[in-house]
């Protein structure tokens, strides 16, 4: 079974953090929630307080398959401020990981030199922060080893992206189905 995990801070998009939370937990793949703070308590960009599976600095990530970034404000800023997440997302996707960003959080994937010459997108006012990519206007694109997709409009379609990448085009259409979700 995959093993993902995706990063939350206060201020991440609702829907675009835990829509890849619910659809993956559906299709059977192992993510868990993991806070960039010293709590596991985090607070969305909507106000709705929740608590998540762990807390980064305790979480030792040598099983990760994939790594999540959501949008939103301040969430993002948080993201990519953060420098342990930062050493974290730069190491493991040199060393062929799978890494995926949503909105606004592309950028820090930008900041860290990933999407050079690649083919990315963004929410659009973060396009012109994907520094060194080919950008698309695509719902979601997957460039390699790197995923990235526009917004909270799009969150169903990156979440059956990353299955689709992890458990087979199958099983993410299958889940498209379960959810009554046309693709």
């Amino acid at each position: 079974m995959s093993k993902v995990y995706i990063f939350l801070a206060d201020g991440f998009e609702d829907i675009e953090g835990l829509t890849v939370v619910d659809l993956m937990r559906r299709a059977q793949v192992d993510i868990e929630t993991v806070s960039i703070k010293d709590t596991r308590e985090v607070t969305t960009s909507r106000g709705v307080p929740l608590l998540t599976d762990r807390v980064f600095a305790e979480t030792d990530f040598s099983d990760a398959d994939m790594l999540v970034l959501p949008g939103g404000m301040p969430g993002t800023k948080y993201l990519g401020e953060y420098e342990p997440l930062k050493k974290l997302l730069k190491e493991f996707y040199e060393k062929g990981g799978k890494v995926a960003a949503i909105c606004a959080a592309p950028s820090v994937l930008a900041q860290l030199g990933i999407l050079e010459g690649r083919r990315a997108t963004s929410y659009p006012s973060f396009m012109d922060q994907l520094t060194g990519a080919s950008v698309s206007e695509d719902s979601v694109v997957v460039d390699g080893n790197v995923t990235t997709s526009r917004g909270m409009g799009t969150a169903i379609d990156f979440g059956l992206s990353l299955i689709a990448q992890l458990a087979g085009e199958e099983k993410a259409d299958a889940i498209a189905d379960s959810i009554v979700y046309r693709r």
